[in-house]
């Protein structure tokens, strides 16, 4: 499995492709980088030119989904609201090219790579470099996180794949049961009805 992470934002849009082996912990990098747009620029250019770079990447390295760190709420509300724009922007260039997306939460992915849903960037960017044997740590913060993204959902997806099925046979035996109660009903109705 091909995941494209995203560390969703405009002054700088962290991504990273990594490569899942089947069912395994084993990752290796593909891709890393950060795009950055400048702030002086209007709000739609920025989202633009993220855009631009997500569809580039999409197209060039081809991944079987898109993970994006799911937007919470910080201080700085202009912050929250540029990062969910261009989560916005990812979501939707990825599921124009057919791709699935999963949204990971900050704490999802720092336990996934560090075990510890409460790590710090340091932590992160560690385990990331360690997990993918890099010769250096990925730089800034926001490529790490990219590549923690890949990493958690890559570990993460095949026990999200069993949940979802054990979701839908839960529900079709539930189907059975309430279509088996019917009948019994029914035919207890009919049998009452014969008798009397």
């Amino acid at each position: 499995m091909r995941v494209l992470g995203v560390d969703p934002g405009l002054t700088r849009c962290g991504l990273g492709v990594v490569d899942g082996g089947g069912g395994g912990r084993a990752v290796s990098c593909v891709a890393v980088d950060v795009v950055r747009t400048p702030s002086d620029l209007p709000l739609e250019q920025r989202l633009l030119a993220v855009g631009a770079v997500v569809e580039r990447w999409i197209a060039t390295h081809r991944p079987d989904v898109v993970a994006i760190e799911r937007v919470f709420s910080q201080n700085n509300v202009r912050t929250v609201m540029g990062t969910a724009q261009a989560s916005g922007v990812v979501a939707l260039l990825a599921a124009r090219a057919g791709l699935p997306v999963a949204f990971h939460t900050p704490s999802e992915v720092k336990a996934a790579v560090t075990g510890e849903g409460r790590a710090g960037k340091e932590q992160v960017t560690a385990m990331v470099t360690r997990v993918l044997r890099l010769t250096e740590d990925p730089r800034p913060a926001d490529a790490a996180d990219a590549l923690a993204l890949a990493i958690c959902h890559c570990w993460r997806a095949p026990m999200i794949a069993r949940m979802a099925q054990a979701q839908v046979r839960s529900a079709e035996l539930a189907r059975t049961h309430r279509a088996r109660l019917a009948a019994a009903r029914r035919a207890q109705t009919s049998t009452g009805e014969a008798g009397s």
